[in-house]
């Protein structure tokens, strides 16, 4: 696949993870590439079996939570295809069956933070990637740190700008700055857990959590994370 010349269609963003669960740090780097890259619609593809995490939260259960998370995000979508998919998860196979399904032409951009730049190098074929889809690091003031070794040297190979993003269908590099948001699964899950292991009440607001109301909501009737 060629990746130049401008393809004159808009590109789609591609945001997989656990989603485990789903928070106001996800959907605030999928709003900010909405608008630094001027995509059309995001996907949100939670991971079937994350070959680099331990056992996750019952896929309904994250399937659901994105669902509600997005419910108002008209150019947000729930991508089933890696809970659907036997066997790993694996980034570079979602992206070669998008790349199938929308074409040679349709720019895609994979979406990622700063830290799982730092890390790339582990993940199976990530060398690939860029050969089908850009790859946008969301940037957030303090936190990580630039990459070194070969994802370094990469990143200067394939280095391009948020403009090149509709120019070409694969083939960049870019950063994109993101609207710090201080939360994370994990930190999520580890307040719910010991609210509940002391006794003492959790969190009540969704701010102090970052979780959209309805997940908060969600959470607390089915228990989870408890």
């Amino acid at each position: 696949m060629s990746n130049h010349g401008r393809s004159g269609l808009p590109p789609i963003g591609v945001l997989g993870g656990s989603f485990d669960p789903i928070h106001a740090g996800h959907l605030q780097l999928a709003r900010d590439a909405m608008t630094r890259l001027n995509l059309e619609r995001v996907l949100f593809v939670p991971a079937g079996l994350a070959w680099q995490k331990g056992p996750a939260t019952f896929a309904a259960h994250r399937v659901r939570m994105v669902e509600l998370a997005i419910a108002n995000e008209p150019h947000f979508a729930l991508d089933r295809r890696e809970l659907e998919r036997p066997g790993p998860s694996y980034t570079v196979d979602t992206l070669e069956q998008l790349r199938d399904e929308f074409g040679p032409s349709r720019p895609l951009v994979l979406l990622i933070g700063a830290d799982q730049l730092q890390r790339l190098d582990t993940w199976h074929r990530w060398q690939d990637l860029v050969g089908l889809a850009h790859v946008a690091v969301a940037q957030r003031p303090g936190h990580g740190r630039d990459p070194d070794g070969a994802v370094a040297q990469w990143v200067r190979q394939h280095a391009g700008r948020a403009a090149d993003v509709a120019q070409r269908p694969a083939g960049t590099v870019v950063q994109f700055a993101m609207t710090p948001v201080d939360c994370s699964s994990t930190a999520i899950r580890a307040a719910l857990q010991a609210a509940l292991r002391t006794g003492a009440p959790a969190p009540a607001d969704q701010t102090q959590l970052g979780l959209a109301p309805a997940v908060l909501d969600y959470v607390r009737r089915n228990r989870l994370y408890s």
